[in-house]
């Protein structure tokens, strides 16, 4: 435990260090809640790593990829698919974001739509979807505990110990916001994705030349993936891929990622970077552990996969290695929520408007920080049966965002009125049945429940667009805002003061 608990030890000193050589007293709260957006294309793409792949992804899927086989590989699919949306998002999103001085995702919601009664919604839904995430984070981080401690801890304990240490963590990120996010994100995401990509070339040399196992080891059962005739329906597989791409970017503590960066041409090198890094680091890891389920240990255990193989591989150190990368790519994760979340609470319900100071607007996202905080470390502590399964459901409830949020982005014709109607049927539609199928529904040909929830919500939402047109007021709005990305807007997207109606709106989005 020396060598493991070490190796921990020393990359949290070498992250707080960073973290405090690093503090910049924030001037407003979107210094606080966007880190004055001023991060590059690099801090911009190991920011997005960094919360994208969080530790169960060497835990839960690589486990899957163990387990499964090639399978796994749809993380890969829909991981890339939602690195490309990044690009055409992000010159209305980031201009936007910049002009009107958005801070969170419901704030975008209430620009797009000038309501305030979508912003109130939007929060609570991005909220109550992620809170899940990060207890099931914290329990991640308890099973590399207790594999590190090597026995001597039991998981309860080793939970304990994780719950401990991330509420340390938080108080870095309750001080610095997002600005320590990101620039903790930076040096997590080289150490979990650089170093863990290092880790697993040296595993796959040690499996294929000392113990001679090969793609020709492998079944043709871990080879093959769910299509027609499957127990799960033939559009299985499809369904997951589709809510895992399209609702990537729902996820608030995802979307703020485009809000830090310093340029649109910052956050599309961030999606060009991103995808190679993207697919060195999950191809390698997904395709070192089904050649690992080879291994009898790995067979009995494939969650265990990450740490039962870096332990016969290499020893206590690479154990130790893998335990770090771990812990790199949960820290990042976990911050990330609970700053997204901290920033709802104070932009999404207090609002940004005369009421409310600056000040005032940092103190309730530090205390609603504060109490997820707490809230997720009790939780994660607790005996919940169920918290996977509504970690499952939170996911396909995230997705119904996605209509008004990309067909908002760029179709200028869907209003409010759509937006809401729609997010609500969607969520009926969706938790009746998974309430009724818990996963994918037979008649839909494995379609999922969120799917099926997404293509009501569709419906809703374009037939809300035709039949309450807008205003004349609020279609020059609309133009207004939609115009304001043209090419002249992008070369220097802060140089123009919104007018008129834009204007107007834009200083009262917060009430």
């Amino acid at each position: 435990m020396w060598v493991t608990y070490g190796a921990l030890a020393l990359f949290f000193c070498a992250v707080i260090w960073i973290l405090q050589k690093s503090f910049v007293a924030d001037r407003n709260f979107s210094d606080y809640a966007v880190g004055g957006r001023s991060f590059g294309p690099w801090y911009q793409t190991m920011s997005f790593l960094n919360t994208w792949y969080p530790g169960a992804t060497f835990t839960a899927f690589a486990g899957l990829a163990a387990g499964t086989g090639v399978f796994s590989f749809y993380l890969l699919t829909y991981s890339l698919l939602t690195v490309v949306l990044m690009y055409p998002m992000a010159t209305r999103v980031w201009t936007w974001g910049k002009r009107f001085d958005l801070a969170t995702q419901s704030e975008f919601f209430s620009l797009r739509y000038d309501s305030h009664h979508i912003k109130a919604l939007t929060a609570v839904i991005g909220i109550v979807s992620a809170f899940p995430w990060l207890v099931l984070g914290m329990q991640a981080l308890g099973a590399m505990f207790h594999d590190l401690s090597l026995g001597y801890l039991s998981f309860t304990a080793s939970v304990i110990l994780a719950v401990a240490v991330m509420v340390v963590r938080q108080f870095w990120t309750i001080r610095m916001g997002m600005r320590g996010v990101v620039i903790s994100d930076m040096f997590q995401g080289i150490v979990a994705y650089g170093g863990g990509s290092l880790l697993i070339a040296g595993l796959l040399i040690w499996l294929v030349e000392a113990r001679g196992i090969h793609l020709s080891s492998l079944s043709t059962g871990v080879l093959s993936i769910p299509g027609f005739g499957s127990d799960k329906g033939s559009l299985y597989l499809f369904a997951l891929i589709f809510s895992g791409a399209i609702g990537g970017w729902c996820w608030p503590s995802i979307f703020v990622r485009l809000f830090t960066a310093d340029g649109v041409r910052s956050v599309k090198k961030a999606a060009v970077l991103a995808l190679p890094w993207s697919i060195i680091f999950s191809s390698g890891l997904f395709f070192t552990c089904m050649l690992a389920s080879q291994l009898p240990d790995v067979a009995a255990h494939p969650d265990n996969v990450w740490f039962t193989l870096s332990r016969d591989a290499g020893g206590l150190g690479a154990l130790a290695l893998a335990g770090v990368c771990v812990l790199a790519a949960s820290m990042g994760n976990i911050d990330g929520g609970i700053q997204a979340i901290g920033a709802q609470v104070a932009g999404g319900f207090a609002g940004r408007n005369s009421r409310f100071t600056h000040t005032q607007l940092l103190v309730i996202a530090k205390l609603g920080m504060g109490v997820v905080t707490a809230l997720a470390a009790w939780a994660a502590c607790s005996t919940l049966p169920a918290l996977f399964s509504l970690a499952v459901l939170s996911y396909q409830g995230i997705i119904q965002l996605a209509v008004p949020l990309m067909l908002g982005i760029f179709w200028r014709r869907g209003n409010r009125q759509g937006a809401i109607a729609g997010l609500f049927v969607g969520f009926v539609v969706t938790g009746a049945l998974e309430w009724i199928y818990h996963g994918s529904v037979p008649w839909a040909h494995g379609l999922t429940s969120g799917v099926i929830g997404l293509a009501a919500n569709f419906a809703i939402y374009a037939t809300c667009a035709y039949l309450f047109p807008h205003s004349a007021a609020e279609q020059a709005r609309l133009d207004e805002l939609f115009d304001s990305t043209s090419s002249s807007a992008r070369a220097c997207p802060g140089s123009s003061v919104p007018s008129s109606a834009v204007a107007m709106q834009a200083t009262q989005s917060g009430g």
